[in-house]
């Protein structure tokens, strides 16, 4: 007997190009803006103050100084560097935060606007910023938790010993004998984890309005029934991720290679140059080149993260017919494909709010 988890790459194919052609400008800017956030950071603690000088005098300090000469500007006392090395983490993990929050919230964006076979960026973000908080939420604790089973034990044998400067070569290779099985092993499940709440649970949140701990509860009883068509869609899924990533990272590279390289050629001129004005500009320049690049990258990531998200929508449904997000599109397809008739074309008039 055939699996839907197989049958069903074809149809998420033609679920992909009902959705997205007649090619529709407006609809895939939009939904290069969602991809941009779904397609998915550490610090100390400062231990002195901070000191300037900008008239290149000396600086009074009670720690080691570090002296670098910036012309006009001179840093001393190895407290600012690690007081600007916080600050920095500081703004990376907020960054982080945000866009994990925004990423999450995208996910409900993008299944509901694959659902209704429109786009509204806007509306579904207010309609779904409490789902998406709580599965932020739920993705913080399993990635704090991971980091915590795979770190806590290799911390525990490294100072086990009496600390890494105790532990000879044999205990070091010891170490590594037994962190990289354990890491591997818990990076396979969390990840798992992960995938199956991104393309199962959240579908489920959806149709049935559950939160995240009950919409997993609900989804745990289909998998470990339908456990061998999940299991098909995972390799699958696996394989064909590598392919499009192929296929996605050769185009990017290339417009990457075309926007950025002339960039860095002039950027590595200007330093040699000596002109610090000049490769203010050219950072500037690189930077703006970077997010050019990075939504391109987006853009044509739309099909390939719409075609996945089709086909999980389908096992779903397949799996479990309560459970189905898309039963319209599904009948759709199947009736074109059984001679039923021909698919009623979508209304891609760009006339979609964003």
């Amino acid at each position: 007997m055939a699996l839907n988890a197989v049958d069903d790459l074809g149809e998420a194919l033609e679920a992909t190009k009902a959705f997205l052609w007649p090619f529709d400008a407006g609809r895939w800017l939009k939904l290069a803006v969602v991809v941009l956030f779904v397609g998915g950071v550490g610090g100390s603690f400062p231990t002195s103050g901070t000191n300037f000088s900008f008239d290149g005098g000396d600086f009074p300090t009670d720690g080691a100084t570090f002296p670098i000469d910036l012309g006009p500007v001179t840093i001393a006392d190895g407290g600012d560097v690690l007081a600007l090395a916080l600050v920095l983490a500081a703004i990376g993990v907020l960054l982080a935060l945000l866009f994990g929050v925004v990423g999450s919230v995208m996910e409900f964006v993008l299944i509901t606007a694959l659902r209704e076979e429109e786009v509204h960026v806007r509306r579904y973000f207010r309609e779904h910023l409490g789902a998406g908080l709580r599965l932020f939420g739920f993705r913080l604790v399993v990635g704090l938790l991971a980091l915590l089973l795979v770190a806590g034990p290799i911390l525990a044998l490294l100072f086990a010993g009496g600390g890494p400067a105790a532990l000879g070569p044999g205990a070091i290779f010891g170490l590594v004998l037994v962190a990289v099985p354990l890491a591997l092993l818990f990076g396979v499940v969390f990840a798992l984890i992960d995938g199956f709440t991104t393309f199962f649970v959240v579908p489920v949140m959806l149709v049935e309005d559950r939160g995240v701990l009950s919409a997993w509860r609900r989804f745990w009883g289909v998998l470990r029934a339908e456990w061998k068509e999940y299991l098909v869609f995972v390799v699958l899924t696996a394989v064909l991720t590598l392919v499009a990533a192929t296929a996605v990272g050769f185009v990017v590279g290339i417009v990457g290679l075309i926007l950025v390289g002339p960039v860095v050629v002039a950027g590595i001129a200007s330093a040699v140059a000596g002109s610090p004005i000049l490769l203010g500009i050219v950072v500037a320049v690189g930077l703006l080149a970077g997010l050019v690049v990075l939504f391109v990258a987006a853009v044509v990531r739309v099909p390939v993260v719409t075609y996945f998200r089709y086909y999980a929508m389908l096992v779903l449904g397949d799996t479990e017919t309560e459970l189905d997000p898309i039963p319209e599109r599904r009948g759709r397809i199947r009736a074109a494909g059984t001679d039923e008739g021909p698919e009623a074309p979508d209304d891609a008039s760009g006339a979609e709010s964003v």
